[in-house]
């Protein structure tokens, strides 16, 4: 190619598939040999990820860039925004925090964000268009919001500028597919209608002969085709992006109960999907102390509202229960703002999380937490610290990624660490209790660390009675590039690529 080329993926609505159908497209043509990287000028979504410069962009485009087998750089998603309350988000703008800001602010106030949000658009695909031969880029929600179009800075706007053919997905499971792409197509003005080539009906079931003359109708009513009935994969296991795929995953016979504490400003829940690679792992996204049960472990995931979390927490019962189960021997495991409410105190004296000053800790590790407004974004690599069970193999390392804003320390001066830096011997990381069964850490991915993984479950099921496993450890990057691969194989069967290349390559 002596230019780049440029794709667009919009859709109907939030969640008819998307992210993954973009990972799909990417996967499909680097296999054909071609310089692809996605592209999302704006993302909300509170599962987020690290570049290699430490840089925050959505977790949904560093798997699409991972699919491309490209570095993940935040050009990709120049824009995201992370909410912090129902009505309040952080914009992180090129990868870096830029300010709070609420939704009526946002589109209907503030034009100086619209402003700025554009400029970075604008300059990262700039900067891609300089070492791609393809761009593939994802839309958000539906262009069809009429109500929120003149601050519409994700679907039509990007399609204009690039003059990149658009393809319109929808999710046939849901029902009312065919009123959805109509209807978005009518609420369309010409110029944006004129840049919609085809559509897509993603998550089909059943006899695709049976939709044929919807096929005809929709070409009838108005005038583009249809390339392709992805079919319903009940088994892809591509990280979503936010938004639980289900809130209880079982693999083979569950022998091991793990409780995942589903705060109300969860955030990175794809931490724990590795798990679902260990034979016998069941994990339960719970929100009341009810749905607790009897867990052979709990975890405190990521929270983008640590200090309202921990107090909803407190406020339903679901800290008290944790405290008894943690008395009772049950491990129990803190990531990021899980970690940070283990703790024994949480200060805010900037109300960087929230408006109480200070707050109680669930009391489970002798650490603190003082949040400051500075957000600490990186990629890091520890080895483990010697303690057992979790932690005793010293020669072991970890990599994975941090993204908070608070700074977490022992309350004495020498603490039970879980990490130490693989550079510096006295840079440490997480805490470990004197059991050893209940532990925190700012590590965003540490379950993605194969042998880590094993050892965590296995120490589970010593603790059970039950044998160690004895299957050989999967690993998880091969995993999610099997995912990756099988996806694409079953999306390029299902959709017209030669119709595909024809639009790309074609001007109306």
């Amino acid at each position: 190619m002596n230019k780049t080329q440029y794709l667009m993926i919009q859709g109907t609505g939030s969640h008819v598939g998307k992210s993954v159908l973009v990972a799909a497209l990417c996967r499909i043509f680097a296999n054909q040999g071609l310089r692809v990287a996605p592209f999302k000028a704006q993302n909300m979504a509170l599962n987020s990820y690290v570049t290699a410069n430490g840089d925050e962009i959505g977790r949904s485009t560093a798997l699409q860039a991972l699919a491309a087998r490209t570095e993940i750089s935040v050009e990709m998603n120049p824009v995201l925004l992370k909410p912090t309350a129902e009505k309040e988000a952080q914009l992180i703008l090129n990868g870096k925090p830029y300010t709070d800001i609420s939704a009526f602010e946002q589109f209907h106030l503030n034009k100086a964000i619209r402003t700025l949000k554009w400029d970075a658009i604008q300059l990262g695909l700039l900067a891609l268009s300089q070492q791609y031969d393809l761009i593939i880029i994802e839309g958000a929600g539906s262009p069809a919001e009429v109500n929120l179009r003149e601050f519409d800075v994700v679907n039509m706007e990007v399609a204009l500028h690039t003059g990149a053919p658009v393809l319109l997905v929808t999710d046939i499971d849901r029902g009312g597919s065919l009123a959805a792409v109509v209807g978005t197509m009518a609420l369309l003005s010409q110029a944006e209608q004129a840049l919609v080539r085809g559509f897509i009906f993603n998550r089909f079931r059943g006899d695709k002969r049976l939709f044929e003359p919807a096929i005809g109708f929709l070409k009838k009513k108005t005038g583009l085709p249809t390339l392709g009935l992805v079919p319903f994969d009940p088994d892809l296991s591509l990280m979503e992006e936010d938004a639980l795929r289900k809130h209880i995953f079982s693999n083979d016979d569950p022998e091991i109960d793990i409780a995942i504490v589903a705060h109300p400003h969860l955030s990175n829940f794809t931490d724990f999907d590795p798990l679902m690679l260990e034979p016998g792992v069941m994990l339960r996204f719970v929100h009341t102390p009810a749905q607790l049960g009897q867990p052979d472990a709990i975890i405190l995931p990521g929270s983008k509202n640590t200090m309202n979390d921990l107090q909803h927490h407190f406020d339903t019962g679901l800290a008290q229960h944790i405290r008894r189960f943690a008395d009772e021997g049950v491990p129990i495991v803190g990531i990021c703002g899980g970690y940070q409410m283990l703790g024994k105190e949480l200060f805010d004296p900037d109300k960087v999380e929230s408006n109480q000053a200070v707050l109680e800790g669930l009391g489970l590790l002798d650490v603190l937490t003082e949040f400051k407004p500075e957000k600490i974004v990186r990629r890091v690599h520890w080895h483990l610290s010697g303690q057992p069970p979790f932690f005793e193999d010293t020669a072991e390392t970890v990599e994975g990624y941090e993204i908070h804003c608070g700074l977490t320390r022992p309350i004495e001066a020498i603490g039970n660490p879980a990490f130490f830096s693989a550079i510096r011997d006295d840079e440490e990381e997480g805490f470990v209790n004197a059991t050893g069964f209940i532990f925190g850490t700012a590590l965003h991915g540490l379950f993605e660390n194969d042998l880590f993984r094993r050892r965590f479950v296995d120490v589970l099921r010593q603790r059970k009675g039950l044998p160690s496993l004895l299957k050989p450890i999967r690993s998880f990057r091969e995993f999610e590039e099997d995912a990756i691969e099988r996806w694409a194989t079953l999306v390029a069967a299902h959709v017209d690529l030669k119709m595909l290349q024809d639009i790309m390559e074609s001007k109306k």
